[in-house]
């Protein structure tokens, strides 16, 4: 037994994932970390970072891990809440003066004209950190107004333009709701980056490698793949029409290996598993002194109104959570009621995943924390993430 698990079920983890994701076809490659008590139990690497080329996954390969971004981008803003930049209730408006007019959507098309109300209350910082502000994003397919985010370019993976421009074109297109009233997946913490540029005075990207990502040893994580580290990024794939999986975004090539104009602070970030786990268990055990206790405990409360769970509020046609039993916090999926998900574990995790079908969740309760690499999108296409919390906690002793 180590770490307070049964060996030879973690040992069962690694053929699982060796034998019906890899060896089937069904994903490139997979690296799962799983950690008790701050100790690595089991560090499960199979696979290929890219198919052509015969290149094995390793334990120091980058992966992009796109919405795993928005929990970094979430602490780095309630940094400054910390430091009294600004307050939860704060209307938007007043750290963006350009969207003091918004409107809600009540009719019409970006081409022949909005039909829109106002507000029931303006939009607040907080409505940006837990997705109820009334932004989207152009994938959800679901209305005119993500169509207008599809037009404009805004939301897409591998973004275009810039931070700037895309405020700018945010203000002129109609809220989905009124701030406040529902929960749906959005551009928002793209937003939230932009807020953390404007309240420290310092570009996104300096501020979280100097208050996040280079206190924690985070070396290999950033908004691009840094100088002669290149040949460690994975190639990024999707399924292929009739089978199997086809190349989406190829190392060699991938826009990831330059700065980036767009800084996105909503899925912009490559790294490592084991730099993504240094960032979770800074968070679990307070080390580095990040954030103070009860900041980080008011970040991973259910902040849904009325306190329900997200299907309960959701407007979202995508989801990392899109099931019973789980409320969204500051930045972070959490669960209020680990029995309506049909899963293992413990009210109180935290947790949230990349389009790229990566994911990590924290269980403070029985202080353990795991980090899960591959590179497939979308993220929904395999179920990978319930089947690990199975496997995983039927492993402890």
């Amino acid at each position: 037994m180590a770490h307070g698990f049964r060996a030879g079920r973690l040992a069962a983890i690694d053929r699982f994932l060796a034998e019906r994701y890899v060896a089937t076809g069904r994903l490139p490659g997979t690296l799962l970390l799983v950690a008790r008590g701050g100790e690595v139990a089991l560090c499960s690497v199979n696979g290929h970072a890219d198919l052509a080329q015969g290149r094995r996954l390793e334990a120091d390969t980058i992966f992009r891990i796109y919405s795993m971004t928005k929990p970094i981008t979430s602490v780095a803003l309630m940094m400054l809440f910390e430091e009294g930049a600004f307050a939860l209730d704060d209307p938007v408006a007043r750290h963006i003066p350009e969207w003091r007019d918004l409107r809600v959507f009540a009719g019409g098309t970006a081409k022949t004209g909005w039909i829109t109300t106002p507000p029931a209350r303006p939009m607040q910082v907080i409505d940006l950190l837990r997705h109820t502000s009334g932004l989207t994003y152009g994938f959800q397919l679901r209305s005119n107004v993500d169509a207008a985010y599809r037009q404009k370019g805004i939301g897409e993976i591998e973004k275009s333009g810039t931070l700037a421009g895309m405020i700018e074109a945010l203000a002129s297109i109609p809220l989905e709701f009124s701030p406040g009233e529902a929960w749906n997946y959005s551009v928002a913490t793209d937003v939230c980056g932009w807020l953390v540029e404007k309240l420290s005075g310092l570009p996104f990207a300096t501020f979280l490698e100097q208050r996040i990502l280079s206190p924690l040893g985070m070396a290999d994580t950033g908004f691009f793949v840094k100088p002669g580290s290149g040949a460690r990024l994975a190639t990024c794939y999707q399924p292929k029409r009739g089978g199997g999986i086809e190349v989406q975004d190829q190392a060699e090539t991938s826009s990831f290996l330059e700065p980036p104009g767009f800084v996105s602070g909503g899925g912009g970030l490559v790294g490592t598993a084991a730099d993504y786990l240094a960032f979770v268990e800074a968070l679990r055990t307070g080390a580095h002194d990040l954030l103070g206790r009860r900041t980080f405990a008011q970040m991973t409360a259910n902040h849904l109104p009325g306190g329900v769970d997200l299907p309960a509020v959701s407007r979202s046609l995508f989801s990392e959570a899109a099931y019973a039993g789980v409320g969204f916090g500051l930045g972070f999926a959490t669960t209020t009621d680990w029995v309506k998900t049909g899963l293992p574990g413990n009210d109180g995790d935290w947790f949230w995943g990349g389009a790229a079908s990566t994911f990590f969740w924290c269980d403070p309760a029985d202080e353990l924390s795991v980090v899960f690499m591959t590179q497939l999108i979308p993220s929904s296409t395999w179920p990978v993430r319930r089947e690990l919390r199975q496997l995983i906690y039927a492993a402890l002793a």
